[in-house]
C-alpha cells in the first residue's frame, strides 16, 4: 500500500497528524493508496518555506525560470506513460485519455515557461508633461486549489503561469485524486526547481483549503471546483481583500441547427456529451436541437451512444471510465431518478453498469440520454458532472437562445451551424464565457478561460493569467 507524502520547502514529508487517509480507485471501489491527513501546522510549514524563497525566486532571470520550468515540461513528456496510467487508475479516466491529458500538462509548463521570457508591461506618455511606465510584481505567496477531473492538467495549469510570474506557491490537489500530484513533486526535485517555491499538501478542504484561503499572508487564491465551494470561498477571501479567481461549474449547452454538418455535428456532440464520463466543465449536457432535424439527430446521437464501451479504464477500448468517487456516483444516479420525476423519458442508459471480476464494486454508470423535459427543470438547470445529457428540440434561434440562456451556470456553449451571420450573431448573445462554433474543446493557450454568471470571476490562460500572479504599479516621470 504506497503512502503519498507532502512535498514542502523541496522535501517530501509526512503530515504532522501522522495519520493518512484512504484513497480509492474508482475502477474497483477499493483503497489502493493513502494520503496525508494535513492540517493547518502543514500549511504553515509550506507557506513559511514559500515565503522563505520568494525573495530569491522573484529576482530569478527570466530565462532561469524559463529552464527550470521547461525542464519540468519535458520530464512530465518523458514520465508520459507513468503519470498516464497513475491517472487512469487515481481517478477513473480512460488510460488514452489520461495520456493525452499528461501531453497538455507538459505544455502548460512550457508554455508559461516561454511566457515569463514574454511578458512585458506598458508605457504611456503624456505629452510634454511625463512619461508612465507599468511595473508587474509578482504577489508573493500564492495559493493554489485543483479539483479531481483533471488533475494534473489543472494542477499545472494554475501553478504553471504562478511560477512563471515569480511567485511561490502553496498548492492543494484534490484529496481523490492526488497520485500525479505526489508524482509532480518528484519531478520538481529532478528538475532542480528550488526548495520552497512550489509546496504540494495532500488533505480535506476542511483542513487544508480552509487554512489556504484564510491564510493572512496568502494574498492570492485560484480556485477551480463547484459553484458552492467557490461561493463560500469567496466568503472568506473577499473580506481580507484577496485576488480571487474562480473557475467553478458549468450546464452548458449545444445548440444543433439543420444545416450543420450533420455527421460532424453528432460525432463531436457525442465526444463533448460523455468525454471523461461527463466529468468535464465544458461538456456539453442540455443538447439543444432544432426541430426540423430533431428525430434524425436524436436517431443518430442514440446509435453513437449505444456503440461507447463502458469498462475498466485500463483497457485500450474502453470509451467511458468509472465515475471518480462513491460519493459522486450516488450523486450522479439521484439525477437520473429525478429526471424520471420530473417526466423525462430515457433513451439510452439511465442505469448503473454492474461488471464483473475485480470490478464488480466499481462506480460505473451507462452514458444517459434523456429528452421530454421541460427546458427550466432542474434536470436541466443543475450541474450533474456525469455521463448524462438532455436533448430538447426547439423552433426558432430565440427560442435556442432562451433555452441556452436559462440556467445560473455561463461557462461554455457550442453552436453547429453553416450560417456565419446566425454564428456569430448567437456568439455574441449568448451567456458564456466560451464560444466554440463547430466545434469542441479546440483550445489555444493565449485566449482568456473562465466563465460567467455562477461559473466563476476572472479569466485563466496567456496573459490573463500571468496579469492575474502580478500586481501592477504605475510609475509616473516628470519630463
Amino acid at each position: 500500500m504506497q503512502h503519498l507524502l507532502n512535498y514542502i520547502n523541496g522535501e517530501l514529508v509526512n503530515a504532522h497528524s501522522q495519520q493518512f487517509m484512504d484513497n480509492y480507485n474508482p475502477a474497483t471501489g477499493k483503497v489502493y493508496s493513502l494520503i496525508p491527513d494535513s492540517d493547518e501546522k502543514d500549511v504553515e510549514d509550506a507557506y513559511q518555506a514559500a515565503k522563505s524563497a520568494f525573495f530569491a525566486w522573484k529576482n530569478t532571470s527570466n530565462e532561469d525560470r524559463f529552464i527550470i520550468l521547461n525542464r519540468i515540461a519535458e520530464l512530465i513528456d518523458l514520465n508520459n506513460d507513468e503519470l498516464a496510467k497513475a491517472e487512469s487508475i487515481d481517478q477513473g479516466k480512460p488510460h488514452w485519455l489520461a495520456k493525452n491529458e499528461m501531453i497538455r500538462s507538459a505544455q502548460n509548463f512550457r508554455f508559461f515557461a516561454t511566457a515569463a521570457m514574454q511578458f512585458s508591461s506598458e508605457s504611456h506618455h503624456m505629452e510634454g508633461h511625463a512619461v508612465n511606465y507599468t511595473l508587474r510584481q509578482p504577489i508573493g505567496v500564492v495559493a493554489c486549489i485543483s479539483p479531481w477531473n483533471l488533475p494534473l492538467y489543472l494542477f499545472s495549469w494554475k501553478i504553471a503561469p504562478a511560477l512563471a510570474a515569480g511567485n511561490c506557491v502553496v498548492a492543494k490537489p484534490s484529496e481523490i485524486t492526488p497520485m500525479t500530484a505526489f508524482m509532480l513533486s518528484k519531478i520538481c526535485q529532478e528538475a532542480g526547481l528550488p526548495k520552497g517555491v512550489l509546496n504540494i499538501i495532500h488533505g480535506i478542504g476542511p483542513k487544508v483549503g480552509s487554512t489556504l484561503v484564510s491564510h493572512p499572508h496568502i494574498k492570492a487564491v485560484s480556485f477551480t471546483g463547484g459553484t458552492s465551494t467557490g461561493k463560500h470561498i469567496a466568503s472568506i477571501a473577499a473580506p481580507m481583500f484577496k485576488k480571487l479567481s474562480l473557475e467553478l461549474g458549468g450546464k452548458n449547452p449545444s445548440i444543433v441547427f439543420a444545416d450543420c454538418d450533420f455527421e460532424k455535428a453528432v460525432k463531436t456532440t457525442v465526444q463533448s456529451s460523455f468525454l471523461n464520463q461527463g466529468e468535464i466543465c465544458l461538456c456539453g449536457s442540455r443538447i439543444l436541437i432544432e426541430r426540423s432535424i430533431y428525430d434524425k439527430f436524436k436517431e443518430a446521437l442514440i446509435q453513437e451512444v449505444k456503440q461507447l464501451k463502458v469498462g475498466n479504464p485500463l483497457d485500450k477500448d474502453t470509451k467511458v471510465g468509472a465515475i471518480v468517487s462513491q460519493l459522486h456516483y450516488d450523486k450522479v444516479l439521484s439525477y437520473l431518478q429525478l429526471a424520471k420525476e420530473e417526466g423525462g423519458n430515457i433513451l439510452t442508459g439511465g442505469e448503473a453498469i454492474h461488471l464483473e471480476g475485480d470490478l464488480a464494486n466499481g462506480w460505473y454508470i451507462a452514458p444517459t440520454v434523456i429528452e421530454n423535459l421541460a427546458y427550466d427543470c432542474r434536470t436541466n438547470t443543475e450541474e450533474i458532472f456525469g455521463p448524462v445529457v438532455t436533448i430538447t428540440p426547439f423552433d426558432s434561434e430565440e427560442e435556442a437562445l432562451q433555452m441556452a440562456n436559462c440556467t445560473e451556470y455561463g461557462l461554455a456553449s457550442i453552436i453547429w451551424t453553416q450560417d456565419i451571420t446566425r454564428a456569430h450573431n448567437l456568439a455574441a448573445q449568448i451567456q458564456s464565457g466560451i464560444v466554440w462554433i463547430n466545434c469542441w474543446l479546440l483550445r489555444d493557450l493565449r485566449t482568456p478561460f473562465g466563465g460567467v454568471k455562477n461559473s466563476g470571476v476572472g479569466r485563466e490562460g496567456g496573459w490573463e493569467a500571468m496579469k492575474f500572479f502580478t500586481e501592477p504599479k504605475n510609475v509616473c516621470i516628470k519630463l
